[in-house]
């Protein structure tokens, strides 16, 4: 089996005349953490888009595990271990902490068309859910309607469900937006628990670069739809195109 668990092939959106994403070549090792980053207007959410399924390229391919899911509807994709967190919060504000972690469990196994079945029929999903929330921290606030939430418990809450699913790749798209600066050292401790706890995969778009330099371990730089550099952290930082073309101060202390 191939070390790497997702891999794109010349993979190309175009949305009219505009180019968002010109054939980008990417790996991503198994039990990695990658990020992507780059300028407003990179490519780089585009190309997330397209890994994640959410958008289909105009050219090009998506491997997950040397299998092409280029077109393969996303709960084929979510039931093949991939899951995906959005910039926005996206969990069901009416329901308890503990239904939605347990929707996404019973989601994945076989009750998935019977998602409204009596809790009390549902003692191994409930037990999921409970786990995955163990894991976050939230399973004191199981009871409690997901709408409640400060914003940082329900990026945990989005984390906890994507656990629930047993998800292999977890693609997080700008987990720390509109997060409370107290609170990202929060939830990087969290991904970092996760991430030595499982031989999950990691890939995430992130601003935050002192979050993207903590954690990742492979960082590929996007420019105007294309790659620019891709490397470790201290390659990244050192790289003078990269710096010229965005980063500025982000890696000079404040120096250009």
């Amino acid at each position: 089996m191939s070390e790497w668990i997702i891999q794109t092939h010349a993979l190309t959106r175009d949305f009219g005349s505009l180019r968002a994403v010109d054939h980008v070549d990417l790996k991503v090792r198994s039990g990695s953490v990658h990020a992507i980053i780059g300028p407003n207007g990179a490519g780089k959410t585009t190309l997330f888009n397209l890994i994640s399924g959410y958008l289909k390229p105009t050219s090009g391919r998506v491997v997950f595990r040397d299998r092409d899911i280029t077109h393969l509807p996303l709960h084929k994709m979510a039931h093949l271990g991939i899951g995906r967190s959005f910039q926005i919060t996206n969990i069901f504000p009416t329901l308890t902490v503990l239904e939605n972690v347990r929707l996404a469990a019973q989601a994945r196994g076989g009750d998935n068309f019977r998602l409204w079945k009596p809790a009390t029929h549902l003692h191994q999903y409930t037990e999921q859910a409970y786990a995955a929330l163990q894991q976050v921290g939230l399973h004191e606030r199981a009871l409690q309607i997901a709408a409640t939430l400060p914003h940082g418990d329900k990026r945990r809450l989005e984390l906890a469900i994507l656990l629930a699913g047993d998800a292999e790749v977890l693609l997080l798209d700008e987990p720390t937006a509109g997060m409370a600066t107290e609170q990202v050292p929060i939830l990087l401790d969290l991904l970092r628990q996760i991430r030595r706890g499982t031989n999950k995969t990691i890939l995430i778009v992130e601003h935050n670069m002192s979050v993207v330099m903590s954690l990742a371990e492979t960082i590929t730089v996007m420019h105007q739809g294309r790659v620019l550099a891709e490397g470790s952290p201290a390659e990244i930082s050192a790289n003078q195109t990269v710096r010229e073309a965005y980063l500025g101060t982000a890696f000079t202390g404040g120096r250009q």
